[in-house]
């Protein structure tokens, strides 16, 4: 058979477009960097087509099967995710990769939190150039200043990489006016950069989307794409998605197989048979966090309702407690709200899909007060969007939820403890049994556990 081999982000740009439902759009790939052959751009002369590059961004047009790349920028000239790595790793002794995974969440937490004016000069010109950032003298101002320059200095390098990709980005969406825009690569993972890009292009941009794994693990799903979709290769049909793309593609694990990590903890554990009424209304009383366990695993870093850590948005003190008593992790880290999809007009200002926790917004200030542990210090928060084509058990749990209690929304994280997202049973269990999660809700067969 024969060998092929597809570029970095010609991949990541595959697996954003041919995910979509968009028949047209602009692609933007932004990420740390890797290797692709460099072909024919807008206002770049003739390489040869074996030639290659280090990039960390490209930007691309899709129309039906052909994506046609506008420009590609050597990593030495344009490096976002290089300039966020370099801060995490030199400036704030957060991780990148193996074994705590990226912890550029932490920076965006803290950025709504800060003033970016107060060190704005470090970073203007600079974040996309890492190689000229002196990460010693940040830090010597964030460890003297305690955690208010953390914040001042998060906000500062947030507010760059918005400003140094709009930058970029604003040619091409004025000179192709796409209604749609999608995005790939680590750095699309920035869902605060996604919700200004909403607010920067809202006069032509009216839909982005991400895929549910638009971070490296996506490349291998984005290579197939190319070969089967390709115009240049098998010119498959594109396949229409009902709502999103697949994405609990993880193992089902069957009864028996919970059955027996129940037994093999029989004696920490009581077991009870119950209906998802029974845990509404557990979720509704005495501040309960309760874990759920189904189906199959998501794809991707996002908990999106079947392995996910649920409570009671309208509880004043829920951040609190499953910060500290759950995730064990900082005091500001916010919580995603799920939230049934034909309710985000009423609670949101822009009524929008975000099905994969990619996008942040804002609440309606009237509402806000509602649900206190799902909005941000900001008014805003990264919610997920659910509809019933999307996972028909945690809607139907959502809506009996606001049968009760008036509001469409359960605050969700995953549901794992500075670790990988659960995955068998058995390591629900563990999970479980070694926080302060209240109840451990099996939905399929209906088990709910608590600890003896």
């Amino acid at each position: 058979g024969e060998f092929w081999y597809f570029g970095h982000h010609q991949s990541h740009a595959a697996n954003a477009f041919f995910s979509s439902n968009f028949d047209e759009a602009l692609i933007v790939t932004i990420d740390a960097g890797g290797w692709d052959f460099i072909e024919e751009c807008e206002g770049r002369q003739q390489y040869d087509k074996d030639e290659v590059m280090a990039t960390g961004w490209t930007v691309s047009i899709g129309n039906g099967n052909n994506i046609k790349r506008l420009e590609i920028k050597d990593i030495y000239d344009f490096n976002i995710g290089g300039g966020w790595n370099k801060m995490l790793e030199h400036v704030f002794d957060l991780s990148t990769g193996y074994p705590y995974g990226n912890q550029a969440g932490t920076i965006m937490a803290m950025a709504c939190m800060g003033d970016y004016e107060k060190y704005s000069n470090f970073f203007k010109d600079r974040i996309h150039l890492p190689q000229i950032i002196d990460p010693t003298k940040i830090k010597d101002v964030v460890k003297k200043g305690g955690e208010e320059a953390q914040f001042d200095v998060s906000a500062a390098i947030q507010w760059s990489s918005e400003y140094q990709i709009i930058k970029r980005l604003e040619y091409y969406v004025h000179k192709y006016k796409p209604k749609n825009l999608c995005l790939a690569g680590g750095v699309s993972l920035n869902s605060v950069l996604v919700g200004r890009l909403y607010e920067f292009f809202e006069d032509i941009v009216e839909n982005i989307y991400i895929p549910p794994v638009p971070y490296d693990a996506g490349l291998p799903i984005g290579a197939s794409q190319i070969l089967w979709h390709g115009e240049n290769f098998m010119n498959q049909p594109r396949i229409n998605w009902k709502d999103n793309s697949p994405t609990y593609l993880g193992f089902t694990y069957h009864e028996d197989t919970i059955q027996k990590a129940i037994n093999n903890n029989k004696d920490k554990v009581t077991v009870e048979i119950v209906d998802d009424e029974t845990v509404v209304d557990l979720l509704t009383k005495d501040d309960n966090v309760i874990s759920v366990y189904g189906g199959g695993s998501e794809s991707g870093r996002r908990a999106l309702g079947n392995r996910s850590i649920l409570a009671d948005p309208r509880s004043k003190n829920m951040k609190d407690i499953i910060n500290e008593k759950v995730k064990h992790r900082q005091w500001f880290r916010p919580f995603a709200p799920s939230i049934i999809r034909e309710d985000v007009n009423e609670w949101f200002e822009r009524d929008i899909d975000s099905p994969y926790m990619t996008t942040v917004i804002k609440f309606h200030k009237d509402v806000r007060e509602k649900v206190p542990a799902v909005v941000h210090f900001d008014g805003s928060a990264r919610l997920q969007t659910v509809t019933e084509n999307d996972n028909k058990w945690y809607y139907n749990f959502i809506k009996k939820f606001k049968e009760k209690t008036g509001v469409p929304i359960v605050l969700n994280t995953s549901f794992n403890d500075r670790e990988p997202i659960v995955e068998t049973p058995e390591h629900a269990i563990n999970c479980f049994l070694r926080t302060d999660i209240d109840y451990l809700y099996f939905n399929e067969p209906k088990i709910l556990l608590k600890k003896v």
